[in-house]
Formats: structure tokens, C-alpha cells, sequence
């Protein structure tokens, strides 16, 4: 019997064990359980129904539970359905052998689908922020995910599920300006977190990647936070607009080449508004392309339309208030690369700059202070201040430094439009082209400024002024002011030199309104130069005992010599009368002139006027001035050898007409001489024989004047009553 018992016990042993063993490997297949995980399934959304094929349970004896797992079931969602790739999920033998068991968990594992679909399924579970957030910045996309769910006595899902899976071929709407698409990712999702790695990305066309990307719940914001390198980044004209144009709005970039590692983080509120952002970057400026809009041709001459950055090292903090950015490189304005570092730093309105610009192999010139840098010389640009966007720009200081050289300005305050509000101190300290030492010093102070210096080399200033056709230039002051002037020296050319001149200035509206300097020459002779303004019209008077630095400038008039000039004029109403007389002075080579006497026939003081050069007595000329247009009334010269009259006008850079009579002197010595008795009195018992004067007309461009010329056999009254006045006057 014992046998009996023991045998039967051996075989029911080995029965159970295959039984188990069978149902722990193999497992079997039922639909039992199908009504039940559909029922629990909808428990979760009434909306929620799930079509289930054969469920497949296998035992695991150690836990006492049984694995139940389903392939191929689909979720439906109201009209809409997901497939999935299966369904698992454990049941404790008990629940299941009384028929009467609930879900302790769900495991979920889909197939590729559309991400909104899975998103809408999750926020079924779990309608957090974070989800409604997805649901709303992600267009489309594929993903693969595996989900875990637990749940409670109640049936309700814990809070320690987890969701991971890849992301595939996603398109986000986020920002406006810029398209994020091919976003490919692995992802996990837990109760208060979401993370992401190994991130492809692309941004307007440009491939990005990140190591991570973490996105934490916390109360009643996000963070979100992350590191993103990348290398060998190249970003399209539309990309470098849209960013940084919006920044620097008056600023044109293109051609941004860079590598970059970048640590970032923002909170965000549960209504999406960024409420912190943070972002550090370290950044390898390759190369970016920056339009060049500014007039500086006179201060760098080689310089180009577009100004090249290249090999620059950035370290970039920004966060919702502030910026700050660090860097220094190559950069190409000119010929070859120069050096620059920089330092950034924008907190609301206002922006902090520090910059230094290192001039090696390019040249750099002031034309109007005669400054021209050596070519084996290196200059430092530094320039300092703070700018307040729409209101005005403080620069504390702005220096250009070349050996013993310098250029320095400080406390220069600029409005909005980047005209001069004013400034505490400007220093000049330099050896000009011509190697002349030029010290002068401009301070503020009690509302004016005072002009001081021992010595100054105004040739360049002067021939600027003269042949400076563009009064906007000028026009650099918001406001009027008053400058005193104390030079000790004061060179006017090579050769002439003013001593203790000494005056005051006064400026509104960026004109000078009034004004009176006194300087002298060697020998007692005299510089003398006034403005007054009286009922809005304006007398100007210049007089020179030596004009000759002055008058030689002009480029028609060449081998001027000698000579005093006196010059009066009056303006109002943007209209000018002006008088101009130049004494006892000579010509080589006046190129007019020496045409008309050419074709006049009279060689021979064409020949004097080319060699010796021509003395005149006397010269005047009477014109008005208004806008471009100069109308010349009279030009009248007298001397030993020729005597001139003429008329016109003057079209600036458009066209030329004069008219008007030249005279040997001989001829007008024996015109006069006929007259009775005051001929004799005038000029006395002379005889010659005399020549023909001549008529003539000047017309055309500037650069491409026509002259004809008549001969004449008596002279105009005009011209003889014009002769009489002179000849009284001496």
C-alpha cells in the first residue's frame, strides 16, 4: 500500500512539475482573461477600449503571480485607434483561481505610430502639463515606446510609471522664426521627469545634436535643462537674420561657421511662459561675414564692404536680463587680419562695451590732423562705455595709442541719433605726416570749453575744409556751444607760421554764429578772422597779411606768390553777397589764363605768365552765393602786364559760363592817356603802340571747359570806368 501511495505521489509530483514547468516556459493561450483586462483597461477612461486576441499566460511559481501578455491588440480611443506591438501584465495565482482578480500592473509596448496619437493616449493616464505641452509644440513624428504602469487596490495607476522609446523624424512648432525638424531621440518619462538622449536635430536646415536634455516638474514650473555640443556648424543667411538681426538689428550677418558646447536652462510656468532662462556657451567663431555700412575710408583706406571674423573664441552667459559676451580673434577690415578682443555685457536698456582693436600691417590716417600711421607700427583702439538703447551713449573713454602717439578722448556723451552731447577732456599728441609736433588739449569746463596747446600743424585741417563738399559731416553736435582757443603756434603750410593766436568760438545749431581770432605772423604782420550775427544774418571777415597758404590751395591756381587778402561776407536766408580782394601778388600759372592768352595771340605775356609769372596790382571779385549755385557779378584784376574783367556763373560740379574782357596794359595806358586832360593827369604823356584786347567766353563741365576768344578795338565803358577807380585808388 505504502508503495501504491508512494508511486502515486511520484507521479503527481512529476505531473505538477511538467504542469509547471510547461506553464513557466511555454505558457498556454486562453480568452478568459480578455473581458477582464478590457474591463480594467476601461476603468482607466470610459473612453478607452482595447480589442484583444488570445491571451497567453505563463506561470511564475516563485512570485505566485501569472504573466499574461497579448501581441497585436489595439487601443481605441474614441474614433481613433492605436495598434500596439503587446500588452503584459501580472496577476497573483489567487485572483485568478477565484475568478475575481485586478491588475497590479501594465506593461505596454507599441509598434511605430504617430506621436500625437501617443501622446493623446498617455495624457488619457496622466494629464499633466508636460503632456499637454507636448501635445501642443509637436507637429508630428513617429515613436516606438515601452510603457509601465502599476497600479493601485483601487485600480488607479501609481505615480512611478515609466515611459521609454525613440523618437523618430518629429517636427516641433515652438518658435516662430525657426523650424525644428528630423528630431531623433531616445526618451524615458517618469512622474516629475522627462529625459532625452542622444538628440538629432535640425534647425532651418542645419543639423544639430545633444548628449541631454532634461525636463523636470517641479510644483508649479518646468525646468528644462541640457548640454548641446556640436562641431562644424554652418548657418544659412536666414537663420543668421532671424537670430541675430533680431538682436543687433542694425547689423547685417552672413556665413556663421562654428563649433559650440552650450549648457542651457529654462523655467517655464504651467502656462508656458518662460519664466528663467539661462544659457552658457563656449563657442569657436570660424567664421561669420558682417556687411560694412560705415563711411571710414578716410580712417582705414583699404578697407571692405564686408568685415571678416575669423578663429574667435566666445563665452557667451545670457539669461532673460542679462548677456554677456566674451571673445577675441582675427579680424579682416582691411588687407590683412587684425586683432580683436571684446567684452559685452547688456542688462535691460543698457549695454557695456570694452573693446580693443590691435592695428599691425594696415594702414590708418586722420587726413584732417595730418596723421598717418608708419607702416611698421602697431596701434591699440580702445573703446569703453555704456549704451542705453533709444536714449544716448556714454563712451568713458576712447584712445588710439601708436608708441608716443595719442589720440584720446574722454567721457563723451552721445544722444540717441549718436550726435555729441559733450565731453569732459580731448587730448592730441602726435607727430604728423611731415613729422611736425602737434599738442593741443580741449577741456570742459563751467558749461564751456577751452582750447589750449603750444603747438599745431593746421595744413591738413585747412586743405580739408577747403575741398570738403559734404557739410554733413560737420553736423556732429546736438546742441550749441562755446569754445575758447590759446595756440602758441599755429602752422598754416610748411613755410608760414602763426604765432599767439588766441579767440573764442561760438556755435549753434552746428554753425558758427559768432566768432573773432586774432594771430600774427612774423614781422608784425596780421591774421584776423570774425563772425557776427546779428537779426539772423551773418557777417563774416577774414584778412590775411600773407595769403598765400591760403589762396595757393586752390587747385586752378598754381606759383602763387605774395600778396595780402581781405574777404568780407554777409548771409541770410541761406543767400551770401561776398567781396574778395587780393593785393600785390604774382602768378606762375593760372591754366585759364594762359589759354586765353594763347589764343588771343599774345604770346608774349603767355610766356612771361609761364616763366617769371604776371604781378598784379589788385584783384576783386563780387558773387553771391545760394545753395550750388555761385553768380559771380564781377572779377576785376589789374597788373603791369594784363588787366581782366569778367562775369558768370558757377553750378557746382555741374557747369561753368564766364564772360568778360582781357587787356593788355598798354592798351588801356593809351586809352585813358586820349582821354583830355585827365588822361594826362592820370597817366601822363606815354606812348605805345598798343595791341587789340580780346573778349572771351568759358563754358562746360569743370573737367571740360570750351574757350573762345574775340578780338575787340575799343573797350567797353565799363571796363575803362572800373580801370579809373583803380588807378585813383593808387
Amino acid at each position: 500500500m505504502k508503495k501504491i501511495i508512494f508511486r502515486l505521489f511520484i507521479i503527481l509530483f512529476f505531473t505538477i512539475s511538467i504542469a509547471i514547468t510547461y506553464l513557466s516556459t511555454v505558457g498556454i493561450e486562453t480568452s478568459r482573461l480578455n473581458n477582464q483586462i478590457s474591463l480594467i483597461i476601461k476603468n482607466l477612461d470610459e473612453n478607452l477600449e482595447v480589442e484583444l486576441k488570445k491571451v497567453k499566460i505563463i506561470l511564475n511559481p516563485i512570485k505566485l503571480e501569472i504573466n499574461a501578455k497579448t501581441l497585436g491588440p489595439k487601443f481605441k480611443f474614441k474614433d481613433k485607434s492605436i495598434e500596439l506591438e503587446n500588452i503584459n501584465t501580472q496577476i497573483s495565482i489567487n485572483s485568478f483561481l477565484n475568478d475575481n482578480f485586478s491588475l497590479k500592473n501594465l506593461e505596454v509596448s507599441t509598434k511605430s505610430i504617430e506621436i500625437n496619437k501617443f501622446i493623446s493616449f498617455i495624457r488619457n493616464f496622466k494629464n499633466n502639463p508636460e503632456m499637454f505641452f507636448l501635445e501642443k509644440v509637436i507637429k508630428k513624428g513617429y515613436l516606438i515606446s515601452d510603457i509601465k504602469l502599476e497600479f493601485d487596490e483601487d485600480g488607479n495607476i501609481k505615480d512611478n510609471y515609466q515611459v521609454k522609446g525613440l523618437i523618430k523624424d518629429t517636427k516641433l512648432n515652438f518658435f516662430k522664426k525657426y523650424n525644428l525638424d528630423k528630431i531623433n531621440l531616445n526618451f524615458y518619462f517618469s512622474k516629475n521627469k522627462f529625459e532625452f538622449n542622444e538628440i538629432n536635430l535640425r534647425l532651418n536646415n542645419t543639423q544639430f545634436s545633444s548628449k541631454k536634455i532634461e525636463v523636470e516638474n517641479l510644483n508649479k514650473k518646468l525646468i528644462i535643462k541640457g548640454l548641446i555640443e556640436n562641431e562644424n556648424i554652418s548657418l544659412n543667411d536666414k537663420i543668421v537674420k532671424n537670430f541675430l538681426e533680431k538682436n543687433f538689428s542694425k547689423i547685417k550677418f552672413k556665413n556663421l561657421i562654428f563649433d559650440s558646447k552650450n549648457q542651457f536652462f529654462l523655467e517655464v510656468s504651467k502656462k508656458f511662459k518662460i519664466n528663467k532662462i539661462n544659457l552658457s556657451s563656449e563657442i569657436k567663431l570660424k567664421n561669420i561675414q558682417v556687411a560694412n555700412d560705415l563711411n571710414l575710408k578716410k580712417i582705414f583706406p583699404n578697407i571692405k564692404k564686408e568685415i571678416n571674423l575669423n578663429n574667435h573664441l566666445l563665452n557667451i552667459d545670457f539669461d532673460k536680463d542679462n548677456l554677456t559676451i566674451k571673445g577675441s580673434g582675427g579680424i579682416l577690415i582691411q588687407n590683412t587680419e587684425d586683432i580683436i578682443n571684446y567684452n559685452f555685457f547688456k542688462k535691460s536698456n543698457l549695454l557695456n562695451f570694452d573693446t580693443k582693436l590691435i592695428i599691425d600691417k594696415n594702414p590708418l590716417s586722420f587726413n584732417s590732423l595730418g596723421y598717418q600711421k608708419k607702416p611698421d607700427a602697431k596701434i591699440e583702439i580702445i573703446l569703453k562705455g555704456t549704451h542705453n538703447f533709444n536714449e544716448k551713449t556714454d563712451i568713458e573713454l576712447f584712445s588710439i595709442v601708436e608708441n608716443k602717439n595719442l589720440f584720446q578722448i574722454n567721457q563723451l556723451s552721445l544722444d540717441k541719433n549718436f550726435k555729441v552731447r559733450n565731453f569732459k577732456k580731448l587730448d592730441l599728441n602726435y607727430l604728423d605726416k611731415t613729422l611736425k609736433k602737434n599738442q593741443i588739449k580741449i577741456i570742459q569746463q563751467k558749461g564751456f570749453y577751452n582750447l589750449t596747446g603750444s603747438e599745431f600743424n593746421a595744413d591738413s585741417l585747412i586743405e580739408n575744409l577747403i575741398n570738403n563738399n559734404d557739410n554733413k559731416n560737420l553736423k556732429i553736435f546736438n546742441k550749441g556751444f562755446d569754445l575758447n582757443i590759446k595756440i602758441d603756434q599755429v602752422y598754416l603750410d610748411n613755410k608760414h607760421i602763426i604765432n599767439n593766436l588766441f579767440g573764442k568760438l561760438n556755435f549753434k545749431n552746428n554753425e558758427m554764429v559768432n566768432a573773432e581770432i586774432n594771430a600774427n605772423f612774423s614781422n608784425y604782420k596780421k591774421f584776423k578772422f570774425t563772425v557776427k550775427t546779428i537779426n539772423q544774418e551773418k557777417v563774416t571777415t577774414l584778412y590775411l597779411d600773407q595769403a598765400e597758404p591760403l589762396v595757393k590751395r586752390y587747385k586752378f591756381i598754381k606759383g602763387y606768390k605774395g600778396g595780402s587778402l581781405d574777404f568780407n561776407s554777409s548771409k541770410k536766408e541761406n543767400v551770401s553777397t561776398s567781396n574778395l580782394k587780393i593785393y600785390d601778388f604774382k602768378l606762375n600759372e593760372l591754366p585759364i589764363l594762359t589759354k586765353l592768352l594763347t589764343l588771343a595771340s599774345l604770346q608774349g605775356i603767355a610766356d612771361i605768365l609761364s616763366g617769371e609769372g604776371i604781378t598784379f596790382d589788385e584783384f576783386e571779385m563780387n558773387f553771391n552765393n545760394q545753395k550750388d549755385l555761385m553768380t559771380i557779378n564781377e572779377i576785376y584784376a589789374i597788373g603791369p602786364a594784363i588787366s581782366i574783367l569778367m562775369d558768370g556763373y558757377v553750378e557746382k560740379n555741374k557747369l561753368v559760363s564766364l564772360r568778360g574782357s582781357l587787356v593788355p596794359a598798354t592798351t588801356i595806358n593809351k586809352a585813358i592817356g586820349n582821354i583830355p586832360i585827365l588822361g594826362n593827369i592820370l597817366i601822363g604823356k606815354k606812348t605805345g603802340e598798343g595791341v587789340f584786347g580780346v573778349s572771351f567766353k568759358i563754358k562746360g563741365p569743370p573737367n571740360n571747359l570750351e574757350t573762345t576768344v574775340n578780338p575787340i578795338k575799343t573797350l567797353t565803358p565799363r571796363f575803362i570806368t572800373r580801370t579809373l577807380e583803380k588807378i585813383k585808388k593808387n
